[in-house]
C-alpha cells in the first residue's frame, strides 16, 4: 500500500515536470483517425460514444480505444486494450505493449475522455503522440488543446460540442 503511494508520487512528479515542458503542434488537416482514452471507473458507455463519433462522420476502422481500470482482476477479459495502475513504471512509463503501442500511433484526434485526474491517465495522454487533443474542463489545461466544460456522464453533450468546434476550425 505504502510502496503503491510512492510510485503514484513519483509518477506524477514526472507528469507534472513533461506537463511544464508541453508543445503544442498546430495540424491544418482534417480528422481521419481517433484514439480514445476512457476510465471505466466513472463511464461505461463507451460502445455509445464510439457510436457518436461514426454518425459523425469517422470511419469505424479509424476510432480506436484504450480503456483505464483501477484494478485488473485476474481471469477478466476485454474487448479492448486496458491499463492499470500496475502497469506504470517508477520512471514515469508504460510497461504493456498494448498501451506503448497506441503511445506510439500518431492520431489526428485524441478523446481523454475522464473528468477526474488520475496519473496513469494523465502520463498516456501526455506521452501520446496525437496531432489534436481534446479533453474536459475539469483536467490540467496544459494537457489538452481543446477542453469542454461538462461531466463524464453527458457523452452526447461532449459529443454534441465536440464535434461542433471541430466544423468551425475546419478538422472534419
Amino acid at each position: 500500500m505504502f510502496l503503491n503511494y510512492l510510485k503514484d508520487f513519483s509518477t506524477k512528479k514526472i507528469v507534472k515536470k513533461r506537463l511544464s515542458n508541453v508543445k503544442h503542434l498546430t495540424s491544418e488537416g482534417k480528422i481521419k483517425t481517433v484514439g480514445i482514452i476512457f476510465d471505466e471507473s466513472y463511464f461505461n458507455e463507451r460502445e455509445a460514444l464510439v457510436q457518436e463519433l461514426i454518425n459523425n462522420g469517422i470511419a469505424e476502422n479509424a476510432v480506436k480505444v484504450l480503456v483505464f481500470k483501477d484494478k485488473i482482476k485476474k481471469n477478466e477479459s476485454f474487448d479492448y486494450p486496458t491499463f492499470s495502475y500496475k502497469d506504470l513504471s517508477w520512471h514515469g512509463t508504460v510497461d504493456k505493449k498494448e498501451v506503448k503501442d497506441f503511445i506510439a500511433e500518431p492520431f489526428d484526434l485524441l478523446i481523454n475522455y475522464y473528468d477526474t485526474e488520475k496519473v496513469a491517465l494523465l502520463l498516456v495522454s501526455n506521452l501520446s503522440k496525437a496531432i489534436f487533443k481534446v479533453g474536459f474542463a475539469s483536467i490540467d489545461k496544459r494537457l489538452n488543446h481543446f477542453m469542454i466544460n461538462t461531466n463524464a456522464e453527458n457523452y452526447k453533450v461532449f459529443a454534441e460540442e465536440m464535434f461542433k468546434y471541430l466544423r468551425i476550425l475546419n478538422k472534419i
